[in-house]
């Protein structure tokens, strides 16, 4: 396959896996007056889960299954992460915020890449490029401008979506943060560690969910109420929950997570067009903002480059090696060079990000 046709298979990929994620937030508005969001989540990664498993089994066989040796608690905790935390929260603050809990949510996502340097900072002690940290916090300013209409002051003053949208991003730092365990599994293909934490995070969200069904905190859905959502649930289990993540993980391979990262703008873009068409239009501040999320996006990811150019230009040029040729009669030597010298600037945690 050429660069061009590599290129052009990379973008579509992660074209159509952030706009199956942006699309996944107006459908949960629908979905939450029928069932709870930690049943559903259950329900849908029962299926997505199975689906992994049976791709992994056929891609790696039934070594790609063993898990002998490895470290299962540690996958476990980020399965956990982003199995139960991410899904539980976003999905959960959506529905205490009510109509515009799909704009909140979406936008969140976007300042996932944003994030990740947050994670890298606090986990690894890798310290941001200065001007990221910049555009870190002018993501943020762009986040509070979507879920505060503009108000500022209304955070304070309506401490229960303040709460929710608290939650929304709590939920964004625990996506963040299982994919970033990615990286402590690194002979794990991306479809082994989607597939394992998938399962293993599974488990700790149906037991929280039975412990939830069994306080009563929400009401057990009726059979009938999982009939009325069973086209979003095929929705989300098939489309954003496993074609999305495959379309994700093979478009940034082929594009590399400095250009894959782009796309996540394409969440909130989805969300925001989707939501106008079914009469929730969002509010101008909440577009100034989102477009200020997307700016700071865009522009670390330029400054990023411009720090993996000077890094490149300012790497030493590789000592020549000598070869020495020899044959029959009188030896002759000929000398000759070669080496490459590479760099990349530092990518987000979070462009690996699977939904």
């Amino acid at each position: 396959m050429n660069s061009q046709n590599t290129y052009t298979r990379g973008v579509l990929l992660c074209l159509l896996a952030t706009v199956s994620w942006g699309a996944m937030f107006p459908l949960m508005d629908s979905t939450l007056q029928h069932i709870d969001p930690f049943t559903f989540t259950v329900m849908r990664y029962t299926i997505a889960g199975a689906m992994f498993l049976v791709f992994l089994r056929m891609r790696e066989g039934r070594a790609g299954l063993r898990l002998k040796g490895e470290r299962i608690g540690l996958a476990w905790l980020f399965g956990t992460a982003g199995f139960a935390g991410f899904q539980f929260l976003v999905f959960f603050g959506q529905d205490l915020i009510g109509a515009r809990g799909a704009l909140n949510a979406s936008i969140m996502m976007a300042t996932m890449p944003m994030m990740g340097f947050l994670v890298n900072w606090v986990l690894k002690k890798v310290v941001p490029p200065k001007f990221s940290l910049v555009f870190i916090a002018m993501s943020f300013v762009g986040t509070i401008l979507v879920v505060s209409d503009g108000d500022i002051g209304s955070l304070i003053a309506d401490p229960k979506t303040a709460g929710a949208d608290a939650l929304l991003l709590f939920a964004a730092l625990c996506w963040v943060v299982y994919t970033s365990g990615a990286s402590y599994f690194p002979t794990w293909s991306p479809i082994k560690y989607t597939a394992i934490t998938t399962v293993l995070g599974l488990a700790s969200a149906a037991v929280i969910t039975a412990i939830i069904l069994a306080a009563g905190g929400v009401p057990v859905p009726t059979a009938g109420a999982v009939g009325s959502i069973l086209p979003q649930l095929a929705y989300m289990s098939v489309i954003a929950g496993f074609v999305g993540v495959l379309g994700w993980n093979f478009g940034n391979r082929y594009l590399g997570p400095l250009n894959g990262v782009l796309f996540m703008d394409v969440v909130p873009i989805t969300a925001f067009v989707i939501s106008a068409l079914t009469g929730v239009v969002p509010a101008g501040m909440q577009i100034v903002g989102a477009s200020l999320t997307a700016a700071a996006l865009v522009f670390n990811n330029l400054y990023l480059r411009r720090v993996a150019a000077k890094a490149a230009a300012a790497a030493p040029a590789p000592t020549p090696t000598p070869v020495v040729a020899s044959g029959s009669g009188s030896g002759t030597a000929s000398g000759s060079a070669s080496g490459t010298s590479s760099a990349s600037a530092p990518a987000p945690v979070g462009s690996g990000s699977r939904s």
